[in-house]
């Protein structure tokens, strides 16, 4: 992930700062516009309903995976409501999917009424409806005559559902159904209303009124378009306004061309008083099976494939960078990572990591999963795109990197990456968080130190030691070699072994966590970061002198870092050769260097050179955009005593920087 966009950057402008694979998401294609048929009359083949109601007929469960599925250009909404997110203006039309109400809606029966007309119906006739429903709302918010007095008294928490529809629900279901039949026929009238008008006598009464004003606006036939009105949550006797199912059921007494749709084994959510999922699916196929025997069809069940869920394996485990707690991120024994993150009202959730993006599914049960191909051994960064915006998955620990805190997932080497693990039996070092104020700043700045394991013991208590001062990558800071590099574990291993002179390292922003900001050479590389030399030189060095048992010599210091770190290491140890003795870069960003003229000719005299330095070390990833190879060659053409080694099998990566400090630490300090 680092790697390609890294690379991309270099070549568009020198050297741009990384925000890793994370670059913005291709924008969303524009929603589809329906094809209806304005030729001057209505066409006889588009059947189109008119929908109103409360809650149960505005949607309250969200939808679910098989609810997503588009049920394809046959089934059309004309939107109540402008819908900006999912591209949808008021009064034109487009295929239906969920929600079809309002924003922030759910599952209603309108959803499956649909998709069962278009699977029971011929395939030439197209199914239109027009939704506006209100949450709570009597059924004298759909009375022309009685509408302003019941603004009066609806509850404030209505009043905004009431203002979409220009506090007219009525006025907006007619004005777009006169539009409509410009389109097509109007064949039918959906209705699911009367939870809050249980037990008055008087409700069926005013629902044959809103049905004759309809009919007597839209110029409709009542022996052509029936009301059809699903009843109520029962949940097994215990429903909320169980009460209501008897003035319903007895609703055709009054309107003799309405048809009740039972709800009798439609199952329903905790507060039972609205559907759950299934239960719309249920109730909405049931209106579309009678509809469609009313137009002389054999209704059918629409049948929609259920996605394929993914499947995790026995032998994945639970990855080292998920939260505890937490179930995933997995990682399989091949090297591929599950993710899973509860998203129920999102849209579309896409997996961005190393450099490719997967999108996840649905489950059906308010979660978003996907699995990755084979992933390189070694960390990577990652993202979640959730409906087009980044976000962090909540159950990964957190990384800066791409210029920003990320999300992290680490794939396991096998033995061979022991040397960055702890080690039953290895004495720990610290790695202490400090802050130091820096005079060149005029701010309070922070810093990682780590001391080794033989700091603390007493019978070291007067025991100076050397220091190595150790640089991140762009668009990184100071955590990430004790986060994302595991220093503080290859520090140990190797001093345990004895392979190493215990020494301190420290670990400082090298003020490119923010990204680069382009220009030439001279006024943009050798700008970026630069702030940080003379912070480093005049307060970090002096602080920790001054705070730790240090060898505060030239001897005894030494400096190291990765990518950009790299380039300013160059910058500091080949300007400073008086207090630096000791050089180190891990896929080092040096680039256009005339080894000749270089740092006011510093490599042109190599016994000077080779004196003053005692060790120069560089490494790259076999696979890395930045290679060292020929500046290694250029300086060892000249006489410059350089140790070099390429990464086998890794880019530019911490894999590659984990190996890179673990050859180059032993050879430190030593005479």
């Amino acid at each position: 992930m680092y790697q390609s966009t890294l690379k991309t950057i270099l070549l568009a402008s020198a050297l741009l700062i990384l925000p890793a694979s994370m670059s913005a998401q291709k924008r969303k294609a524009a929603p589809k516009k329906a094809a209806t048929e304005q030729v001057g009359k209505p066409d006889p083949n588009f059947y189109i309903f008119l929908c109103f109601g409360q809650s149960n007929m505005e949607g309250n469960a969200r939808p679910e995976a098989q609810d997503l599925t588009s049920p394809g250009p046959r089934f059309l909404l004309m939107p109540a409501v402008d819908f900006p997110e999912k591209g949808r203006k008021m009064g034109e039309w487009c295929e239906a999917s969920a929600p079809l109400c309002r924003p922030n809606t759910g599952l209603t029966p309108a959803d499956w009424f649909g998709r069962t007309l278009v699977a029971s119906l011929p395939e030439n006739i197209k199914i239109g409806v027009i939704h506006v429903a209100i949450g709570g709302i009597d059924i004298k918010g759909f009375l022309p005559d009685s509408i302003q007095n019941y603004l009066k008294v609806a509850p404030n928490w209505m009043k905004g559902m009431l203002a979409a529809y220009d506090n007219n629900p009525y006025e907006r279901l007619v004005t777009l159904a006169k539009k409509a039949q410009k389109d097509g026929v109007i064949k039918g009238i959906l209705m699911h209303q009367g939870e809050t008008n249980t037990g008055d006598p008087k409700w069926a009464g005013m629902v044959k009124q809103v049905y004759d004003n309809l009919c007597g606006d839209l110029n409709l036939k009542p022996e052509e378009v029936n009301l059809y009105a699903g009843n109520i949550v029962q949940a097994d006797g215990k429903g909320v306004c169980i009460g209501c199912k008897k003035q319903i059921d007895e609703l055709p007494l009054t309107l003799h061309t309405s048809q009740v749709i039972s709800s009798d084994g439609c199952t329903n959510g905790p507060d039972r008083l609205h559907f759950d999922a299934a239960g719309y699916r249920e109730l909405g196929c049931r209106y579309g099976e009678a509809v469609a025997r009313h137009l002389g069809y054999e209704p059918k069940r629409p049948y929609i494939e259920m996605p394929k869920q993914i499947e995790v394996p026995a032998d994945a485990f639970i990855a080292e960078t998920t939260v505890p707690g937490n179930e995933f991120p997995m990682v399989d024994k091949e090297g591929r990572a599950y993710f899973r993150i509860a998203a129920p009202e999102a849209r579309k959730v896409v997996l961005d990591i190393c450099n490719k993006k997967y999108d996840m599914q649905r489950d059906g049960k308010g979660n978003f999963m996907a699995v990755t191909d084979p992933l390189p051994v070694g960390f990577h960064y990652y993202f979640m795109n959730i409906n087009g915006v980044n976000f962090i998955d909540p159950s990964t620990e957190t990384f800066f990197g791409c210029n920003r805190e990320a999300g992290g997932i680490e794939i396991p080497e096998g033995s061979e990456g022991d040397y960055y693990r702890p080690q039953q039996g290895v004495p720990a070092g610290q790695v202490r968080s400090i802050y130091y104020y820096s005079n060149e700043q005029k701010t309070w700045r922070h810093a990682m130190v780590y001391t080794p394991a033989e700091y603390e013991l007493a019978k070291n208590a007067k025991k100076r030691y050397p220091v190595l001062y150790l640089q991140h990558g762009m668009g990184e800071d100071e955590t990430g070699w004790s986060k994302q590099g595991h220093m503080q574990h290859i520090m140990d291993n190797v001093i345990a072994k004895g392979e190493a002179v215990p020494m301190i390292v420290v670990m400082e922003s090298g003020d490119i966590k923010a990204p680069f900001g382009g220009g030439n050479n001279q006024a943009g590389r050798s700008a970026y970061g630069a702030s940080f030399y003379p912070v480093l030189l005049n307060d970090l060095i002096p602080y920790i002198d001054s705070n730790y048992r240090t060898k505060s010599d030239r001897e005894n210091r030494a400096m190291a870092g990765l990518s950009w770190g790299g380039h300013q290491t160059f910058d500091v140890v080949l300007t400073n050769l008086d207090k630096f003795a000791w050089l180190g870069t891990f896929s080092g960003a040096i680039f256009g260097l005339d080894v000749k003229t270089a740092y006011d000719g510093v490599f042109a005299n190599a016994d000077e050179f080779n004196k003053k330095i005692h060790y120069m070390y560089m490494n790259w990833g076999e696979e890395d955009f930045i290679k060292s190879g020929d500046i290694v060659k250029q300086l060892r053409e000249l006489g410059i005593k350089v140790d070099s080694n390429e990464s086998k099998g890794t880019a530019h990566e911490w894999l590659t920087w984990r190996r890179g400090l673990h050859e180059f630490i032993p050879h430190l300090f030593k005479k």
